[in-house]
């Protein structure tokens, strides 16, 4: 997305973070592989692997959406962080985009969290009393309290200079 969109020239502050934990992939890959298996066992040689076999058209569906899908959805996700003079912009690829004007934001503070425990995992979450998070990897992040009382966590490699960067935008 150009920066022509947003009205900014640069941004002072960007991040660029992927699924890179071998585990995720590992049971993605697993998972699709396991589909592959049942759709050329079924629909290439014949070989029904269940009694009775599932329809041809259902085989498809779930190898176009689960092993060709899943595998190619999860490796063009991106966590994206800009910090532009106006608003901060969180993009998490191609799923979500958000915006935060700095005047929605109440405090902003780089933290360590535990993913699994306090929000269930990483991605895009959300829980009643914790608020939204958007992660992919590790254990630190930007905790956002927006005026309205709710809060936002950004994962980030990055967490202190992004905590900065956003306070100093928030001053300016």
């Amino acid at each position: 997305m150009s920066e022509e969109y947003f009205g900014e020239s640069t941004a002072a502050f960007e991040e660029e973070q992927y699924f890179t934990q071998i585990w995720m992939w590992t049971i993605v890959a697993s998972v699709a592989i396991l589909v592959w298996y049942f759709f050329i066992s079924h629909v290439v040689f014949g070989v029904p692997l269940e009694d009775p076999p599932p329809p041809d058209w259902v085989l498809w569906l779930v190898w176009i959406l689960v092993g060709v899908g899943m595998p190619i959805l999860f490796s063009l996700m991106r966590l994206n962080i800009y910090v532009y003079r106006r608003h901060l912009h969180i993009r998490f690829r191609p799923i979500v985009s958000r915006r935060i004007h700095y005047s929605d934001i109440r405090s902003c503070v780089a933290r360590t969290y535990r993913p699994i425990w306090e929000y269930g995992g990483w991605g895009i979450r959300w829980r009643p009393k914790r608020g939204w998070v958007y992660n992919v990897s590790g254990n630190e992040g930007v905790q956002l309290v927006l005026t309205n009382g709710k809060k936002v966590l950004i994962g980030s490699q990055r967490a202190e200079e992004l905590a900065m960067a956003i306070r100093k935008a928030m001053n300016e």
